[in-house]
Formats: structure tokens, sequence, C-alpha cells
């Protein structure tokens, strides 16, 4: 069966990016002129996904409006005679169908990815999580379905990082079947260091079957107090097969400050419009000129 929804769980609270997201949503926070969801859903769009499920929470109102249509917006634009920035505008609010829910108590990822399941019905589906923006020539969700595709099993998305990071993620214990594809065999939310399995790290994309919902409703708060998706996804290795991608791309934690400041100057030094003067920006900066 084709996946043709995604659900992405976006309501969190923002503590590390406090005080700037005590009265927005993180996910409204812009990397250069667009908000971080918006290149989540962009990615999902790009891959084929038509269907989109966001899992908000209390204070997210600004992530509806966001992907609506604004009128008034788009009259004093037309008005104004700024053609581009009209159509960049009501391109945001035809981006895909999307839908809302909200976690009314926060209790984990793995309860967030639960609150879909009446919007997901029998079908297999996409996770993304909004801290990790992928940068790549082909979409890495897309990466992941044409594996999908190919293995006809659940795929999650993987990245190896240093060894000192591995208690940050969710960690695997598998076999290569080849090159940058495994077959996993278990895993391991955030463990020491010193109990990692491997240095081969969840990162924030799933393709999941619906199975995982009834594995989600036995499951009991694991590391954090929280019901983790993890632990759901380790009950499922034991039933059917789920594979490891280590997908081509820079992926960014959005989610943390200096992963967002990485974030915010790579991809604005990959735009043409904002290159060369925000290179010099920055050469005369680090050589010690303008501050």
């Amino acid at each position: 069966m084709r996946v043709r929804k995604a659900v992405i769980p976006a309501a969190g609270l923002g503590v590390r990016f406090l005080p700037a997201t005590k009265a927005q949503p993180k996910e409204m926070i812009p990397l250069i002129d667009k908000p971080t969801i918006q290149y989540i859903i962009e990615e999902a769009v790009a891959s084929g996904i038509t269907d989109i499920l966001i899992i908000t929470g209390r204070g997210k109102r600004a992530i509806e409006d966001h992907f609506d249509h604004a009128p008034e917006l788009e009259h004093f634009l037309e008005q104004k005679g700024k053609v581009e920035a009209l159509e960049t505008v009501r391109a945001i609010g035809s981006l895909a169908n999307i839908y809302y829910v909200r976690q009314k108590d926060p209790r984990g990822l793995g309860h967030a990815v639960a609150c879909a399941e009446a919007f997901v019905g029998n079908e297999p589906f996409a996770v993304l999580l909004g801290d990790d923006v992928v940068v790549s020539e082909v979409p890495c969700l897309k990466q992941m379905l044409n594996l999908y595709e190919e293995v006809r099993g659940s795929v999650i998305a993987i990245e190896e990082v240093p060894e000192t990071d591995v208690s940050k993620y969710g960690v695997i214990k598998g076999r290569a079947l080849r090159p940058g594809i495994y077959v996993i065999e278990d895993l391991v939310e955030k463990p020491p260091v010193e109990e990692a399995p491997s240095r081969l790290a969840v990162i924030g994309r799933y393709i999941l079957p619906p199975r995982i919902f009834s594995l989600l409703a036995r499951t009991g708060p694991g590391a954090g107090g929280e019901i983790q998706l993890t632990d759901a996804l380790r009950e499922l290795v034991r039933e059917e097969a789920l594979y490891g991608y280590a997908f081509s791309g820079r992926r960014y934690d959005v989610g943390s400050n200096l992963g967002y400041l990485k974030a915010t100057v790579e991809m604005a030094l990959g735009r043409p419009d904002l290159r060369g003067p925000f290179l010099a920006y920055l050469q005369s900066v680090v050589c010690g000129g303008e501050r």
C-alpha cells in the first residue's frame, strides 16, 4: 500500500528555546525566512505525501494560522503589486491537506504518535519530527519511501553520531543488509555510552505500520517517565522486519541552540541570493573586523 499520510508531532513546549518559546511555538521559529515546520512539510510534500496531521497543543494556534490562507495579507500584497510575495503566501496555504489534533497531555513522542490513530486508520504512514531538518538532493523521506517500496517493511532513518552523543538518541542494534541499510534487531532509548549497542542513532523520520498503535497502547512510561516510540518499536521488531536507513544528506538538530545556529549559517550560505554578502560578513567577523 502506498504511503500517503504523514504525522508531525508539534506539541512540545520548546523548553530548550526559552524564553523565545514562552509565547510562540518553537516550530514557528524561522530558519532564515521560513518557520522550521514549513521545511518539514515541504519535505513531506516533495516525497509524495498528500495528507498531513500535525499534533499540536495549547498555545500552538500560530501553526494553524501559518498554513491557512490570509485574505487580508493577500489583498494588501495584491494592492501593492508585490507579486512574488503574494505567490509565496498563497502557496503556503495550498501545500497539502493539513489536519490538526491536540495532544492534551504531553506524555512523550509515543503518546503523540498514538493521537494519530483515527487519522491514519489501517494504512502505513510516515512520522517526521520538526527538530530534524534535512538538506539533501533527494528528500530524506523520499529516499526512505524508495526503500520501503523495495523491502515492503517499516523503515526508520539512522545516522552515525559521535560516541559522546549516543545517550541523546534512540540507538539501534542491527546487522548490515548492504551499505547504509540495516535489519534492526533491537533499539535502546538514550542509553549510557558504555551500554549503547552501536553509534547508529535514530533521527526524526519513520515509516511505520498501523500495528504500531496497538503496541503503543500497551507501552508504559520509559525513559524520562514518558511513553517512548522507541519502546513500541522494540516490540515491533519481534513481530516483523524493521529496517534502518542511513540517508544521504545533511541533518541539522534545530531543536538545540547550536544546531539551530549551524543550520541558519549553512543554509544561508547555500542560498544564491544570500551567499555572497553573508560570506563577506562572516569573513569580516572571523578576521576581526566588523562586530
